[in-house]
């Protein structure tokens, strides 16, 4: 008892510097996609490539992340931290002279949408380290009872980081810097953030069992394959968590992103003017998928299959009342209950892909994790184009989406089976572990 007392002391302070890079990314994405509908209309860039801002960076995210992953395998988890809160600082303060630059009409609305996208690709590229990594230091020092816990509560620290951004980027919208003050905002947190993480959070890798293990012993599910092994994405103990969170993620991304665009239009606004509702109701959301996180998911000791499947039927509740919301109110309360759903499913997905592999494969799994929570914003463009022909349209789609999901999480043995307790979960896995060292 008093050793794991003491290494929950441990980790207490390195544990919430991660808390705090969860809070500062969020905060800054959110923030930034608080304000991007208004930007994109002021500037003159049409809907559907204000949401395309974001393709070419959650396609490098999808790329890089399983990369980076093997990489603080071999490397530690600290340094891939450093990196991903470097890149997410660069990205962010280029974004911010970029849309300095388009507010001010330097340049043609479809040059300032080319840098835009370029600017944002860094964060793809080089802040994907942060993710995988941060994933995998907090799976190393937690057990597999405590690893749902965990998973929300850095689940909860981007939750909390989704509603202050919003709440914060009007803040920031000042006399000069106008709508690009946010962005400029969010970089120099990211910064303090790097100092932080670089001053206070300790390097040395300390295994739940005890002892210490090299780095470069560490080694990570592939995700594209290679060599004898299998690819990622035909573990059969991972796939099933990949699809389930790839299309949770996407259905919330649509969402999130086509939100700003229907409070525009439904009020009747100019975007400045719209700013403070979407802001509200992006809070109002990130609020309802906090008390998931930090309150529901505690209150009543959720395990991972509980909450993938509450999840997805409240998401899906949340995108019908989005759908055919008669007025902003409504849209509001539709949206706070699709977020409380999207709170369940994604620490239920995450924490579900972590206790399916055993600890040598954790960082392949927040890799593949975190390579899906970014590939999946490349499909947000579509359902934007189809929000202009159909307003209803996106909703109905993604409720149609998160039912399937519900009855796949209902049918999948795999989400079926997996626990974070349970003799015939631990069988299963055991099981599917030890073919899997058979086959290396």
């Amino acid at each position: 008892m008093t050793g794991e007392t003491q290494e929950a002391r441990d980790n207490r302070g390195p544990f919430a510097i991660l808390f705090g890079v969860s809070v500062a990314t969020a905060l800054g994405n959110t923030g930034m996609l608080s304000v991007l509908p208004a930007i994109g209309r002021q500037i003159g860039i049409p809907d559907a490539m204000v949401a395309a801002i974001f393709s070419l960076s959650a396609v490098l995210w999808a790329i890089t992340s399983p990369i980076w992953a093997r990489q603080s395998d071999i490397r530690g988890r600290k340094p891939l931290i450093l990196l991903g809160l470097g890149g997410f600082c660069l990205s962010m303060s280029l974004c911010a002279i970029v849309v300095s630059a388009g507010l001010r009409h330097v340049a043609a609305p479809m040059v300032i949408f080319v840098l835009f996208l370029l600017s944002r690709a860094i964060f793809g590229g080089f802040g994907s380290a942060a993710n995988p990594a941060t994933q995998a230091y907090m799976a190393e020092r937690t057990s597999r009872e405590e690893r749902t816990q965990t998973m929300a509560t850095l689940a909860g620290a981007t939750g909390l980081g989704t509603v202050v951004g919003p709440l914060l980027a009007p803040l920031f919208v000042l006399p000069i810097v106008t709508l690009a003050g946010p962005m400029f905002a969010f970089a120099v947190l990211a910064a303090v953030m790097l100092f932080v993480v670089h001053r206070g959070l300790p390097e040395t890798f300390k295994p739940v069992g005890g002892g210490e293990t090299p780095p470069r012993r560490r080694r990570a599910l592939p995700f594209l394959g290679g060599g004898s092994d299998v690819a990622l994405w035909k573990d059969e103990r991972l796939k099933p968590f990949l699809i389930f969170g790839f299309l949770v993620a996407s259905c919330q991304t649509a969402q999130t992103q086509t939100l700003g665009f229907l409070i525009i239009d439904k009020l009747g606004l100019s975007p400045i003017k719209a700013q403070g509702f979407i802001t509200l109701a992006m809070a109002a959301g990130a609020v309802a998928g906090l008390l998931a996180q930090w309150g529901l998911i505690r209150m009543f000791r959720m395990g991972p299959r509980e909450l993938m499947r509450w999840g997805v039927g409240c998401a899906a509740v949340g995108n019908a009342v989005v759908a055919f919301a008669p007025d902003y109110a409504a849209v509001a309360i539709g949206y706070a209950i699709a977020c409380l759903g999207y709170g369940f499913a994604r620490p239920g997905f995450t924490a579900g892909a972590s206790l399916s592999v055993g600890a040598r494969d954790q960082a392949g799994a927040a890799g593949a994790i975190a390579a899906i929570n970014g590939l999946n914003v490349v499909v947000a463009p579509l359902f934007v184009l189809l929000y202009e022909r159909v307003g209803w349209g996106p909703f109905v789609l993604n409720a149609a989406i998160l039912v399937g999901l519900l009855a796949y999480a209902l049918r999948q043995a795999m989400l079926r089976a997996i626990s974070q307790t349970g003799p015939e979960t631990e069988a299963t896995i055991a099981g599917l572990e030890r073919a899997d060292e058979g086959g290396v």
